[in-house]
């Protein structure tokens, strides 16, 4: 049986070298499961693989959407199950790499489909957000959805933004769409999780982060300022620039919040994987042992 292997961890962890290593090893190819690197005008704060790193192996769901379309987990999922398909008639394993758990489900276990968000729809709740404030939020989302409301993290407008989107453009709880059991795939799926020391891992994605500004990171959020109100656009990275931009707060403070809040979203990004009970955990740094894992797994 052809097989998926999938390479999942926090911002910031080094799933993009060893991702390549790997798909390398097994002579294969990669799909990003990353809900931001599919928007070609997003390079820098996306983290997107440097032009070294794709010119190794093709890539796959980098850069093939612009920040004007609209684009869900369950339109993910149906495309790259359409690729999966293409790929695995000459290849028998694939890699599929990224920090977006809810991308990453839906390929692994299946999502219902989402439908499109009209714009009104979603402007009006995010100028809920920012004039009632995230209480406004949560007590709507108890109201239509108690379900999400105890399972999604309430500290994350975002996540509860989506499921109100969803539960008034269609009447029904978002929690619905969400598959309580998994779809069968036609091919394996074996699941690698990437950990590091807490602290080390932070201090990579400080790191990052002042790499991300030497290379433009201020420049690229410049151009889509104009763009802001765009949901693409409502991510770690640009939305502090963006509030720095408008005389809230200045550069230094929004650098400083960039890296404060990409630790934030390394540590939610590590309590939903570790609910995965069929995810193995290693080091990134222990590629021969993460080969022979693979290698081991009875197809």
């Amino acid at each position: 049986m052809k097989s998926l292997i999938v390479i999942v961890g926090p911002t910031g962890i080094g799933k993009t070298d060893l991702s390549i290593d790997i798909a390398k090893k097994f002579n294969t190819e990669i799909i990003s499961s990353d809900s931001r690197q599919v928007f070609k005008e997003l390079k820098i704060g996306t983290a997107v693989p440097t032009d070294d790193q794709l010119k190794k192996l093709k890539h796959h769901f980098i850069g093939n959407k612009s920040i004007y379309d609209y684009y869900n987990a369950s339109m993910f999922e149906e495309e790259v199950l359409d690729t999966l398909k293409d790929l695995f008639v000459n290849l028998d394993y694939v890699v599929m790499t990224g920090g977006s758990g809810m991308y990453i489900n839906a390929v692994c276990d299946g999502i219902d489909y989402l439908p499109t968000i009209d714009q009104k729809l979603r402007d009006d709740l995010i100028k809920k957000h920012k004039e009632e404030g995230i209480e406004s939020i949560r007590l709507q989302l108890k109201m239509l959805d108690p379900v999400s409301y105890t399972k999604i993290d309430l500290k994350n407008p975002k996540r509860m933004l989506k499921a109100l989107e969803v539960t008034i453009q269609t009447g029904k709880p978002y929690s619905s769409f969400l598959l309580d059991t998994k779809k069968e795939r036609d091919f394996n799926i074996i699941k690698i999780g990437l950990q590091r020391d807490r602290q080390e891992l932070y201090e990579r994605i400080n790191i990052r982060v002042d790499q991300m500004v030497e290379e433009g990171l201020i420049e690229e959020a410049k151009r889509f300022y104009k763009d802001r109100h765009l949901n693409s656009l409502n991510t770690v990275g640009y939305k502090e620039l963006f509030d720095s931009f408008d005389g809230n707060i200045t550069q230094e403070k929004a650098i400083e919040l960039i890296k404060r809040n990409s630790r934030h979203y390394a540590k939610r990004q590590i309590s939903w994987f570790s609910r995965d009970k069929e995810l193995v955990w290693f080091h990134p740094e222990k590629e021969e042992k993460i080969i022979e894992f693979i290698k081991s797994v009875k197809l």
